[in-house]
């Protein structure tokens, strides 16, 4: 320790390089030296405890703002790389108009429309990665909530 603070302690009645032991004059102040460290010591660690977890909370809050938005953004352009429904119900309606103007015994061959049509690989890859996004965004959203009620 440095002699000025031994010399400071030493006037309170403590030596602090011997044994512990309770003196006259932090007896009459109702506390001892290493009490009033502590104290102190919980005071400060709390005023910095609290900031860290207001600090965090409102990073939470962010980040959970921020995932939500970006799920909203990513399933909306999900929505739109799908393949549109209304071509296959198109073609069906097609079907039934030339069976109602040819007659019943004129039925067209209907095996070439699927709901699976082939895909490139680029569409495949495209919606992989948009789903994946959406599933990252997801469970950081999931984390920030649990991050908020921890």
């Amino acid at each position: 320790m440095p002699d000025h603070i031994v010399s400071k302690v030493k006037h309170l009645g403590a030596d602090p390089r011997r044994p512990k032991q309770r003196s006259t004059i932090t007896e009459e102040r109702g506390k001892d030296v290493d009490s009033n460290f502590w104290e102190t010591y919980k005071k400060v660690s709390n005023e910095y405890d609290d900031d860290f977890l207001a600090r965090a909370n409102d990073d939470m809050g962010i980040i959970l703002t921020f995932a939500g938005l970006f799920s909203a953004v990513n399933s909306a352009f999900i929505v739109g790389m799908q393949p549109n429904p209304g071509d296959t119900t198109n073609a069906l309606l097609l079907y039934l108009i030339q069976i109602v103007a040819n007659g019943p015994n004129a039925v067209p061959d209907i095996s070439n429309l699927s709901s699976s049509t082939g895909y490139s690989s680029l569409t495949v890859w495209m919606q992989a990665l948009g789903y994946a996004s959406l599933a990252f965004s997801v469970l950081a959203a999931f984390g920030a909530v649990l991050g908020k009620q921890w």
